[in-house]
């Protein structure tokens, strides 16, 4: 009787983790569960490593490569941000807390592709086009 009712205990805590795990809303603060994984699989430097107030940029998907980190603080906010010539960028987390739009095009001319991603912690495992220039944005 006491091992059923202990085991009954324990499949109930584990369907009720499993449950709540499965219903909580994303934390914006914390890497996605999937771009960590896909990280560590690929022995690539870990995505959360990339701190509050910071853009970080990787030469190669899946936050590989070398590493660009733009802090906030140093940042003309409004103002296009080119890479310098020849580097690469096609992955990136953006921890500023503000708008970050990248460009396809080095002076962020709207021709080429770009895109726009919050602030609040996202993770961008693999951009769409090669990263040549950005641009913070107010809130």
């Amino acid at each position: 009787m006491r091992t059923t009712v202990l085991a009954a205990a324990l499949a109930t805590t584990a369907l009720a983790t499993t449950v709540l795990a499965a219903t909580a809303p994303a934390a914006t603060a914390s890497v996605p569960q999937a771009v960590a994984d896909s990280a560590v699989r690929s022995g690539s430097a870990r995505p959360e490593a990339c701190g509050s107030g910071q853009l970080c940029l990787w030469e190669k998907p899946d936050f590989t490569g070398a590493r660009q980190i733009h802090e906030l603080s140093t940042i003309d906010i409004e103002s296009c941000v080119p890479l310098p010539a020849g580097s690469k960028v096609q992955s990136l987390v953006n921890r500023t807390g503000r708008p970050v739009t990248t460009y396809q095009s080095a002076e962020c001319a709207e021709t080429g592709e770009f895109e726009t991603y919050p602030g609040g912690g996202t993770w961008v495992p693999q951009s769409p086009y090669q990263v040549r220039a950005f641009k913070v944005w107010e809130n």
